[in-house]
């Protein structure tokens, strides 16, 4: 009997454990998923990228616009940049240049790559809705199980409870001699098995509740517990509000993977048209401004005269008095010095504006054979443009099957609760009477105890299915738009 009691007593400081912290409600368990959960902050990240690519690619259609400038020293043999003659001396340059296009005409391809790519956008948008709602039924599913696993261990409990009564009073009447030491070691053995079945409850209880904070992305350490609710006061829609076909209609018109096949499919078209583009040619307009500047490190200071010129008989000569005087003209050498670096600079305005200059082209592109690679990525896309229709009308019919499936289940469901809520009826009524039998000493503990399990069983029947119903009805009404609540 000790060894039994403080299996209860570790029983229930588990629970009581288990309950520490304020209790979570299945909106708040939703929206806290939304917000934490690792593969909803993925979807959301591919999102963004998405998002990215979409801009970037109407970026494309928009002029361009460069600028650059340079500067530097050039030593030995080169081209001077603004006398274009060569130099076999050092100089200081430096040049700036501004240039840009923009396409006038490219067969919708840009147009149609950009509304390829914010279709691709706004269906990962609806992807990580998609994501979240599987995550949200998720919740509600590990939501609900804790809430049954609850309910089974209070009935568990409450079997415990009924055997203890029973042990006591067959205690006493074995010490008064009216019933056999056996009936007490049979109900002792039955007391072990609600105990440990108590255990087992309040186990998968917090196993349960363990997943469901793996899901929201918690910590195992932080304390949790769920707002508990029984089962009957949780709303739920009526079947004649849940039709199959009125429900897969709202649903084809609301749930986000089949928007997002359906943008899948409009993006694939835009790519087809961007590919039949590159049959046609391309016009661009260019347009550019540049200039430049450059001066040497040295610089003529002066002249010194040398001499004479010499004499040749094609001199230039006067004659004075018949005789004839050879003119010569004196020679001079340049000196030079090398300029400061202020010096250097000098008229730098001047020439950046005398060597300004614009310049407008045209290009026309005109495809004639690249290895038949456009007409390869043309039936590419068309291909691809297939499969995504493929894919929506697979996405379509699976949302029909399942939602016709989840209102099978959830008939199925109800028939189940019925026959269940029946059998607790009879089980209880059978096991009211073997109690009376045995109190009148004509039934043996044996039977007692078949009659008490049976019982016990028929609730806890009752229970599951309860919560099956409870589910099946409102991932119907999830089907229908409505939000998970309780």
């Amino acid at each position: 009997m000790k060894y039994i009691f403080s299996i209860l007593i570790l029983g229930i400081g588990i629970h009581l454990q288990a309950q520490n912290g304020a209790p979570w409600d299945l909106k708040t368990c939703v929206e806290y998923a939304i917000q934490h959960n690792i593969s909803i902050q993925q979807a959301d990240v591919q999102a963004r990228l998405a998002k990215l690519q979409a801009q970037f690619a109407s970026s494309n259609r928009l002029p361009t616009i460069n600028g650059s400038t340079g500067a530097g020293l050039r030593l030995g043999r080169s081209i001077d940049p603004t006398t274009n003659g060569f130099s076999n001396t050092q100089f200081l340059f430096n040049n700036f240049g501004l240039n840009g296009g923009v396409q006038i005409f490219n067969a919708g391809k840009l147009r149609n790559n950009a509304e390829a790519t914010n279709f691709s956008w706004l269906a990962s948008e609806t992807d990580k809705q998609t994501i979240s709602n599987d995550i949200s039924m998720s919740v509600a599913t590990f939501y609900l199980q804790i809430l049954s696993a609850i309910e089974q261990s209070e009935i568990t409990k409450i079997q415990i409870q009924q055997t203890l009564e029973q042990l006591n009073a067959t205690k006493k009447r074995v010490e008064v001699g009216v019933l056999p030491e056996i009936n007490l070691l049979e109900l002792e053995t039955q007391l072990a098995n609600d105990s440990s079945n108590y255990i087992g409850a309040i186990s998968n209880v917090i196993q349960t509740k363990l997943s469901l904070k793996a899901l929201l992305n918690l910590d195992a350490g932080t304390e949790f517990d769920v707002l508990v609710q029984p089962v009957e006061k949780i709303k739920i829609q009526p079947f004649t509000d849940l039709q199959p076909d009125y429900v897969f209609t709202i649903a084809e018109q609301n749930l986000p993977n089949v928007k997002a096949a359906g943008l899948r499919v409009s993006a694939a078209a835009k790519s087809v048209a961007a590919a039949k583009a590159n049959f046609y040619p391309t016009l661009s307009f260019g347009y550019g401004l540049s200039s430049n500047f450059s001066n040497q490190f040295k610089y003529t200071s002066g002249f010194e005269m040398t001499g004479v010129s010499a004499i040749s008989p094609a001199s230039p000569f006067v004659t004075v008095n018949n005789s004839k005087y050879f003119v010569q003209s004196p020679t001079y050498t340049a000196t030079s010095a090398n300029r400061n670096w202020g010096n250097i600079w000098n008229g730098w305005g001047n020439k950046i504006n005398d060597n300004f200059g614009q310049s407008l082209s045209f290009q026309l592109s005109i495809p004639i054979f690249n290895g038949g690679q456009s007409k390869i990525t043309y039936q590419q896309a068309k291909l691809n443009y297939r499969s995504t229709e493929l894919q929506q009308e697979n996405i379509q019919r699976k949302l029909k099957q399942d939602i016709y499936a989840a209102y099978t289940n959830a008939i199925v469901a109800l028939n189940k609760l019925n026959a269940n809520q029946k059998a607790v009826t009879t089980a209880e009524k059978a096991y009211q009477f073997a109690t009376k039998r045995y109190e009148l000493g004509l039934l043996g503990t044996i039977e007692l105890l078949n009659n008490q399990n049976n019982f016990l069983r028929a609730k806890v029947n009752f229970k599951s299915t309860q919560y099956e119903y409870v589910f099946r009805i409102k991932l119907l009404e999830f089907y229908k738009g409505v939000s998970l609540e309780l």
